[in-house]
């Protein structure tokens, strides 16, 4: 959600977000060490970070830590705020940077190494980092094409399933994204089509999507709740575009939100035209509260504060044995094989692929 996944609090859960989930908890003297030390920990956050009230409450009854909630934009406002101060932090653990952007966050020598506890439950292909342990592994979730239902049901047309598909006539002028260069769920959607089609062959798709009247918004925003009409935006806006690049929880959150709520979501996934965005959380170099931002890694991928994510942050856990609410398991689309690319690759390669897509897109 971020340049980041972010998932702005994904979908339509962007009324969720929560300024400062708990108070500063000051300081306060440890007679044992005869010194200060803090009982505050800072996470630093793109805004889309959320969890339940009492949940960080029992972080604190458990570790006597009181959570302070840094909120920084997007992930790569909050990522290059951080490469500017860095040594000397505004927190000591951040959260929100992902494997678009994981390599610029090690390359800056951002975090210091953590074996998180609990770290051997979450699942491999979630640890881009697994040798040196700098970040944590904390959600994983799946940039993907939405369509809206009664669209495709009324015009008799089966909605889009792949990639390809989405360059046929029959889909002319249903398709709004977001800009690559302003955008995760843009990003996100390009380095998917990178994934399928490769270094030689994703520009080539990219102007064949445009022949066929891709429409390409600021962000996600406006994409999802002014262009798309399958969306509780949409519908007021009178949106007249039935297919949009957003999240594969969006339908659970279309279904959360609405009053009353359906017994079906309104707006379906097409599942081949995934990708997979992993987001990390690390123990920030220079940080004040170094112990209390190893607390916090370690509750991060505690079961407890898995199972809390999806319906605060419509991401997926990345612990093994961590339950999916009923709401993601009944209206979820399950991507069993999104596209990925390596982070090393984006990393080499982001900046000439935002420009070439430019190019070939807004020009």
């Amino acid at each position: 959600m971020s340049t980041t996944k972010k998932l702005t609090v994904t979908a339509v859960a962007a009324a969720l977000g929560i300024s400062t989930l708990a108070a500063c908890g000051g300081e306060s003297k440890d007679s044992s060490s005869g010194g200060s030390k803090s009982k505050t920990v800072t996470l630093v956050s793109h805004d889309s970070f959320a969890a339940s009230p009492a949940v960080l409450k029992e972080f604190t009854q458990e570790t006597g830590y009181t959570v302070k909630v840094l909120k920084s934009g997007d992930a790569g406002a909050a990522l290059n705020k951080e490469i500017l101060t860095k040594g000397s932090p505004q927190g000591d653990v951040f959260f929100g940077v992902d494997n678009t952007l994981l390599s610029r966050a090690l390359d800056n020598d951002l975090f210091t190494p953590y074996v998180a506890k609990g770290l051997g439950q979450v699942a491999d292909e979630a640890q881009l980092d697994k040798d040196k342990h700098r970040v944590t592994p904390v959600d994983t979730g799946d940039i993907c094409v939405n369509y809206d239902k009664k669209y495709f049901a009324d015009k008799k047309l089966a909605p889009p399933q792949s990639f390809d598909d989405l360059i046929k006539p029959e889909y002319k002028n249903l398709l709004v994204t977001e800009n690559v260069a302003t955008s995760s769920p843009g990003l996100g959607f390009l380095l998917g089509s990178v994934g399928k089609y490769g270094d030689e062959g994703w520009q080539d798709y990219w102007k064949k999507l445009k022949a066929n009247g891709v429409k390409v918004v600021d962000g996600w925003e406006q994409a999802y709740n002014e262009e798309f009409s399958g969306s509780a935006g949409g519908k007021k806006a009178k949106a007249d575009r039935p297919l949009v690049v957003s999240y594969a929880s969006s339908p659970p959150a279309e279904v959360l939100f609405a009053k009353p709520q359906p017994t079906e979501a309104p707006t379906g996934v097409a599942t081949g035209t995934c990708f997979r965005q992993t987001e990390f959380a690390g123990l920030l170099d220079g940080a004040k509260n170094e112990a209390g931002g190893k607390a916090l890694l370690d509750f991060l991928v505690s079961k407890k504060f898995q199972e809390d994510m999806p319906l605060n942050m419509f991401v997926n856990p990345v612990v093994k044995d961590a339950k999916l609410p009923e709401l993601f398991t009944k209206f979820g689309a399950v991507v069993d094989k999104p596209e990925t690319v390596a982070p090393d690759k984006i990393a080499k390669n982001r900046e000439q692929w935002v420009q070439s897509w430019s190019s070939l897109v807004l020009k």
